[in-house]
């Protein structure tokens, strides 16, 4: 079967469109009506007019989706496609936080729960965390969740001093020192750009720190020939795309494994798009309340992000 051509045709018949993470596999990267990161994403699904939102990603970024457009279906080709860093703020225990430390003003990261952004005064994305934290009032002290990386390094970058919750992207933590180090033996020309998720020890040797689409977007501007890219290997389908000639190395993990791949971003694949759109499932399916709550937050990111 030709699964890009019945995803094209489902998508005509239902009035769909999918957007994609640059995480995704390249096989739905390369059918999708829109691949970005996570602010570009929030943005694409706040813009669109389509009966059914087909979410190639994760599930929290699904449900921003759904709460942003209560009134469409939105699709997650499969349910087990969660995230490491979501399952680390559990909702209960923010909650406990929440109710002795009133005083704080909360900013999280776009990677949680949609019961995590219902109780956040304010959502950030890698790409906005800086803009989003010099925001924030300066007479209250701040709660960052959940991934204590981005936290340090938005605050090194602001000067605000923030209470970091101790969450982490399994993806983002492997990926090894030493190796990279030797990696750097080898190809001296190469420059190490990474996400701000990684830990201290990867970002104090990085030439470049950014989004996944400012990691993007500085391959293809750069006048340097080789990178070593220390975030998901999603992205590199599309910096081979955009950048062709220039040599790419996926940053390696610690282990001998693939772990510098997100498991769970993996999960969908292009039979699991084509499957969702011809049967309408899964479908996310946000509370009301909780709902209500986590859209003031997305959209008073996307306001200050404006």
């Amino acid at each position: 079967m030709d699964w890009f051509e019945k995803v094209r045709q489902l998508k005509k018949e239902k009035n769909a469109v999918i957007l994609a993470h640059y995480y995704q596999d390249p096989d739905i990267q390369d059918v999708a009506d829109f691949i970005g990161d996570s602010l570009e994403l929030a943005r694409a699904a706040q813009r669109s007019t389509a009966d059914v939102i087909l979410f190639a990603g994760v599930h929290f970024m699904a449900e921003g989706a759904k709460i942003l457009n209560p009134s469409r279906k939105v699709l997650l080709p499969d349910l087990r496609a969660g995230c490491s860093l979501s399952d680390s703020c559990p909702p209960a225990k923010f909650a406990e936080f929440k109710k002795k430390h009133p005083e704080y003003f909360t900013i999280s990261y776009i990677n949680c729960s949609a019961a995590i952004k219902a109780m956040s005064d304010v959502i950030c994305t890698s790409s906005n965390v800086v803009k989003i934290v010099e925001r924030a009032p300066k007479d209250r002290p701040i709660l960052f969740a959940p991934d204590r990386n981005l936290g340090r390094w938005a605050a090194e970058k602001t000067g605000r001093e923030m209470t970091l919750w101790q969450g982490a992207c399994m993806v983002h933590e492997t990926f090894s020192e030493r190796k990279i180090a030797e990696l750097k033996v080898r190809h001296p020309a190469a420059k190490l750009i990474a996400h701000p998720e990684c830990e201290e020890t990867i970002l104090k040797n990085a030439d470049y720190i950014g989004s996944t689409s400012n990691l993007l977007k500085f391959v293809i501007d750069s006048p340097d020939r080789e990178f070593i890219v220390a975030t998901e290997v999603g992205i590199l389908h599309q910096m081979q795309k955009k950048a062709p000639g220039k040599t790419l190395i996926a940053a390696p993990p610690n282990q001998n494994c693939a772990c510098n791949e997100c498991p769970f971003m993996k999960l969908n694949t292009i039979e699991k798009v084509a499957q969702a759109l011809e049967s309408g499932g899964p479908e996310i399916v946000v509370p009301a309340e909780i709902a209500a709550a986590a859209k003031q937050s997305l959209e008073r990111m996307l306001e200050w992000s404006a």
